[in-house]
């Protein structure tokens, strides 16, 4: 699945409605747009500990998916509430 934020065509004049990203569900399948509200994003000390989570509008199914640098750039610049998470050693 491809996080993609759907930004508004910007004109001298236009004015920035709220961010969606493009997400799609593994276990229904459903494609659907989610606003920053929506989402969650972990930041971990290591690739495998930072991800992006949400709840499929469809089946209600938690998706949780990996995160890498543009993920979290996308998401961070998008107004997605963001847990730095901290290592206990």
């Amino acid at each position: 699945m491809s996080l993609l934020p759907k930004i508004p065509a910007q004109g001298i004049h236009a004015q920035v409605g709220p961010v969606l990203f493009k997400a799609g569900c593994p276990d229904c399948g459903a494609r659907f747009e989610l606003s920053a509200g929506s989402l969650r994003l972990a930041i971990g000390a290591s690739r495998r500990t930072t991800f992006y989570s949400f709840t499929c509008p469809e089946c209600e199914a938690a998706v949780r998916k990996p995160a890498g640098e543009r993920i979290v750039e996308l998401l961070t610049g998008g107004g997605v509430r963001t847990l730095r998470l901290h290592s206990t050693v």
